[in-house]
């Protein structure tokens, strides 16, 4: 048995629908710029940029459901809803045609963004971190295998609303690269491995969220979440 300074803390991990067993989280890959539109929109060509990432720390997923405190240090909080790739297994350079079968299976997340923290960081050529990777910031609905499941249609829509207002909506065949291709770069800049997520990018229509907020977002054939934005 190993001898720890103190108790470790649980490991983070993710509901798994219909089973009492939970999925353990690794870590956190989000993809940058993902749908053409919403690229648009934050001033880049999709037609030039490869993808990019950046990182969230794996306690920063949870429940989707609830109360969602609305973080310190901001004073503009943007919503970003994606679908969630969950893999299986991992490795380096892994084809583009053998990338699903590391799926595990997926779930619709939140990529939560502090946008004025965000913009200072890019005016000043400073890394992001607190402004995507800061307490809570990456709400998940529970995870459906794919064994039961199955991949989630090219097709289906993708959807957020915000009292009852549509604000962001688009189709997964929006993607500039599609979750086979978005594995497949990424394990050439990293060894994947049993338990990372992938949050996959997000339409356009990206906006504001203020305590007092009731947020629906789904994915069709994946899941849907409700939650409220509260004062913390």
């Amino acid at each position: 048995m190993t001898d720890y300074a103190f108790t470790p803390p649980a490991a983070p991990s993710l509901a798994i629908f219909g089973s009492s067993a939970r999925f353990p989280i690794r870590r956190v890959f989000c993809v940058g710029r993902n749908y053409a539109a919403h690229a648009r929109e934050m001033g880049s060509d999709p037609n030039r940029e490869p993808p990019f990432f950046f990182t969230k720390p794996a306690d920063a997923v949870v429940p989707a459901e609830g109360a969602l405190p609305y973080p310190p240090a901001t004073g503009d909080l943007h919503h970003e809803i994606e679908l969630v790739v969950a893999l299986r297994s991992g490795g380096a350079d892994i084809p583009a045609d053998e990338a699903l079968a590391k799926v595990w299976g997926y779930g619709v997340g939140l990529d939560l963004t502090r946008r004025d923290l965000q913009a200072a960081a890019k005016e000043n050529g400073r890394p992001w971190d607190m402004a995507k990777g800061f307490d809570a910031s990456a709400p998940c609905s529970p995870l459906r295998p794919v064994s039961s499941f199955g991949h989630p249609s090219e097709d289906a829509c993708i959807r957020i609303s915000v009292n009852g207002t549509v604000r962001q909506e688009g189709t997964l065949d929006e993607m500039i690269w599609p979750i086979a291709d978005i594995i497949a770069h990424l394990s050439r800049l990293v060894t994947l491995a049993p338990g990372d997520l992938i949050f996959t990018g997000t339409p356009s229509g990206v906006g504001a969220l203020v305590p007092g907020d009731r947020v629906h977002g789904e994915i069709a054939g994946v899941d849907e979440f409700d939650l409220e934005v509260v004062e913390k």
